[in-house]
């Protein structure tokens, strides 16, 4: 099972990255053709809309877009919503693999949710964090 992180979504719409843009756009068209093989974190979802109203304050999209381009994607996956048991892996990851907050938390959920394979940029191309590897999808 495959799950994004929220900067590959965000390059869908970033005109200013063409090249991170066309392929963060295939990457989504691919991945929603595969159907129930990929699922949207809940923390994803979450940072996505916070990136959105951040482009908003920035005057970089209408605020009537935030909403239009946050349904968009969230209808492509469907949302996972971790438990309370996500804190004893994110212990386990966070220190076994000195790991940021927020990465810790996200592979977590992850692991929590049966994602074998997490497309992002901001941890390693192919480091395994048992049976979870991160594939950059701009590299």
């Amino acid at each position: 099972m495959n799950a994004i992180d929220t900067k590959v979504f965000i390059y869908a719409l970033d005109t200013d990255e063409p090249i991170k843009q066309a392929k963060s756009q295939h990457l989504l068209e691919r991945l929603t053709q595969g159907a129930g093989s990929t699922v949207l974190p809940w923390q994803v979802a979450g940072e996505l809309l916070s990136n959105l109203r951040k482009r908003e304050s920035a005057g970089r999209i209408p605020s009537a877009q935030v909403e239009t381009h946050f349904r968009n994607f969230f209808a492509m996956f469907p949302l996972v919503i971790p438990s309370a048991r996500l804190f004893q892996g994110y212990f386990d990851l966070y220190s076994r693999f000195s790991l940021s907050h927020w990465d810790a938390m996200l592979l977590a959920a992850c692991k929590e949710a049966g994602v074998t394979t997490l497309y992002s940029e901001d941890m390693d191309s192919g480091t395994d964090y048992d049976g979870l590897t991160i594939v950059n999808p701009f590299a």
